[in-house]
């Protein structure tokens, strides 16, 4: 195996989203910070209503997938199709937003945590015009992969753990994307193959860890988009409070990007077709 190896990372930086939530955005922080098939990447966290009570109100999109992941809280999905859905701890909210989507993501709660995460998946120009669609993933949807020194909660694509292989809630998908939630208990660590295909980052957000290699390990930052390099593995290893770290992949698309706000099409043209819809009432027609 060639394990991969820290390239590039992206520390999450300070900013607001939607109607004045509080996040951490690394990847999407400006638009040539990307990591193809994955456009933007976004933490949320904070046990103070004000950084969260705002919500995202009704707004569009157009073009891509929004995966957004509930470690801990509650939030009401709505869309124009008629979608209601609940997100709470440990579920997933994947949305397509295809040709169109206007939906609304608001928090049900007026106090305690809210923490979690909204990835941001481009569509192929072949899929960007597809219908818009919405998948309400329940906690006990999302396979426990349970391992010696720690547990993987696999949301999307194959991982191979003990030598088993195992199907996350989500596949199918063209891009291929590999989502996988790992937590490792102290002092442990975890050699996972994955496909040298897909292009890979990791993101610790709890607790200590490292990237092993055949050089020396390479710690990981926290709230950061740690890019790995190529290879066919990754070697992760725990500090001594443990660690959790999401494991994202996904197959390249190799094809222009031009985003508008929250439309991402492949060409300025597309773009302003897309303004012109939306103007017209035609996004979601």
């Amino acid at each position: 195996m060639t394990e991969r190896t820290l390239r590039q990372v992206i520390p999450g930086t300070e900013t607001s989203d939607g109607a004045g939530v509080r996040i951490k955005r690394s990847l999407g922080q400006q638009q040539n910070v990307r990591l193809d098939p994955f456009l933007m990447l976004d933490e949320f966290g904070s046990d103070q209503p004000q950084d969260y009570m705002a919500g995202f109100p009704s707004h569009p999109h157009r073009g891509f997938e929004t995966v957004t992941y509930m470690i801990e809280g509650h939030m009401l999905h709505e869309d124009h199709l008629g979608n209601r859905g609940n997100l709470k701890n440990g579920g997933v909210q994947w949305m397509t937003a295809g040709r169109g989507i206007v939906h609304s993501e608001m928090p049900q709660q007026e106090s305690g945590q809210m923490r979690g995460f909204q990835l941001w998946l481009n569509l192929p120009a072949a899929e960007k015009m597809k219908p818009a669609g919405y998948r309400d993933i329940q906690p006990d949807e999302i396979p426990a992969i349970t391992f010696d020194g720690g547990v993987i909660k696999l949301v999307a694509g194959e991982l191979t753990v003990d030598g088993q292989i195992h199907q996350g809630a989500v596949t199918g998908c063209s891009t291929r994307p590999l989502y996988a939630d790992i937590h490792l208990e102290p002092g442990q660590e975890t050699l996972l193959p994955i496909d040298p295909e897909l292009e890979g980052l990791l993101y610790l957000y709890a607790g200590e860890a490292s990237l092993h290699s055949a050089t020396d390990p390479q710690p990981l930052k926290r709230s950061a988009a740690s890019i790995l390099s190529e290879g066919d593995s990754v070697h992760i290893g725990a500090g001594k409070n443990g660690a959790r770290v999401l494991l994202i992949a996904g197959k390249p698309i190799g094809e222009p990007v031009v985003q508008y706000g929250p439309f991402v099409m492949n060409s300025r043209e597309e773009i302003e077709q897309t303004l012109r819809d939306y103007r017209d009432g035609r996004l979601t027609a």
